[in-house]
């Protein structure tokens, strides 16, 4: 057996052990490095306006703490109205009900030509074997359910102490991660951090301020239409509408929808239509103009790159898939070289063709007109040149 044989073996060993440790570690981290990366991208978006902040003279510890606060009071009042309006619809549909099954009893009597009642339709829907086994599983599933909502907070305690530590050390971060690095390559990281927080923070200044519009709308439209809990509506709107790409709008206005129609369903029909007029409107008016400076991505690419990002990483990847886009564009068109390219005419159409056919004919014309008056200049040379040759063939004898 050679001698380097069982080197090999060893090494060959020690190294899957290595991969196999890696592989597990990873396994085990994977939600810590999501929950980092998460705070990440909350960092890069909130560090315009600590930036902003500190730059008129406050501590930019105090600046995160107010952007984080704002944001915290923001969060608590949406989920105050949104949790005020399901528990008046929970609470009017508890009061409603014997009416909703007295109907329906009534209906099936008349329809099945049955005998039921109300009483014994109770008896029997306490009395079945599906109620108290969805209410023993339920009792049981408490501690995993308790388990789940403790997880989420942590998540959450944990992405929101990470980006508050991304965003006021910011300056020294950086400074940190590129001392590391030869100065050709400080400068590309550090014009790749500008970009990002570039993006990032457009992407989201432009997103609230849509969603500032567009909550205010559908809340004057509810609101004069006499829907109950028209401001939570109107914040719901405005929040999914600009949040989720492409198909936010026809989400969220299901919700109001829905709660019209419980009114009126004329009502329903109104904000439907109202719902699909206001997103042709932001679409071709009111979107170009806000994120003309801010973030610029194509509607296709947008709905795209959260397709990719749910599939990759869920959630999270939904979440930060256009902020990440947006960077990786401004990205590729600060180191990609672009050249221009020539019309196509399949493209342009008749009008290209008709104009391409008439600068055709402007220098055709042209060119002749050039070639007729060169080819007068050589004749009216050449007649001067046979005169000049016969006077010297008479002046030759008498100089004889």
């Amino acid at each position: 057996m050679p001698r380097w044989l069982p080197r090999a073996m060893v090494l060959a060993l020690a190294l899957v052990a290595c991969f196999q440790l890696a592989t597990w570690g990873f396994h085990q981290l994977i939600s810590l490095l999501l929950n980092v990366l998460i705070a990440f991208f909350l960092a890069l978006a909130v560090e315009p306006a600590v930036s902003w902040m500190a730059a008129r003279g406050m501590r930019r510890g105090l600046a995160t703490g107010l952007v984080f606060l704002s944001i915290l009071v923001a969060a608590a009042g949406f989920f105050a109205l949104l949790g005020s309006m399901l528990a008046g619809q929970i609470a009017t549909m508890v009061e409603e009900f014997p009416q909703y099954l007295d109907s329906v009893i009534s209906w099936m009597n008349s329809t099945l030509h049955s005998h039921l009642s109300r009483v014994e339709v109770q008896n029997n829907l306490l009395r079945s074997d599906w109620l108290q086994k969805y209410v023993q599983d339920s009792a049981n599933n408490v501690l995993a359910v308790s388990a789940t909502v403790l997880g989420s907070l942590f998540n959450l305690l944990t992405v929101a102490l990470f980006s508050f530590y991304f965003a006021a050390d910011g300056p020294r971060l950086r400074r940190a991660l590129c001392s590391v690095l030869p100065p050709r390559r400080q400068e590309e990281v550090l014009r790749a951090w500008e970009i990002a927080v570039a993006k990032t923070g457009g992407y989201l200044y432009s997103r609230g301020l849509m969603a500032l519009i567009s909550g205010l709308a559908h809340y004057v439209l509810l609101e004069l239409m006499g829907v109950p809990y028209a401001p939570a509506l109107g914040m719901w709107v405005g929040l999914v509408s600009q949040f989720i790409p492409t198909i936010g709008t026809y989400l969220a206005g299901a919700l109001p929808i829905l709660i019209a129609f419980t009114v009126d369903p004329w009502h329903a029909l109104w904000v439907f239509g109202f719902v699909v007029i206001y997103q042709q409107f932001e679409n071709y008016l009111l979107q170009p103009r806000i994120t003309a400076k801010t973030v610029d991505i194509h509607p296709a690419v947008a709905f795209g790159s959260v397709v990719a990002g749910t599939a990759l990483m869920g959630a999270v990847g939904a979440l930060i898939a256009i902020p990440a886009t947006a960077t990786l564009q401004a990205f590729l068109g600060a180191y990609v070289k672009r050249y221009a390219v020539p019309d196509d005419l399949r493209v342009h159409g008749k009008t290209r063709r008709r104009r391409a056919a008439d600068l055709l004919s402007r220098v055709r014309h042209a060119a002749e007109r050039e070639e007729a008056r060169t080819g007068g200049k050589d004749a009216a040379g050449q007649d001067a040149a046979v005169e000049q040759d016969a006077a010297a063939e008479r002046g030759t004898p008498d100089a004889g």
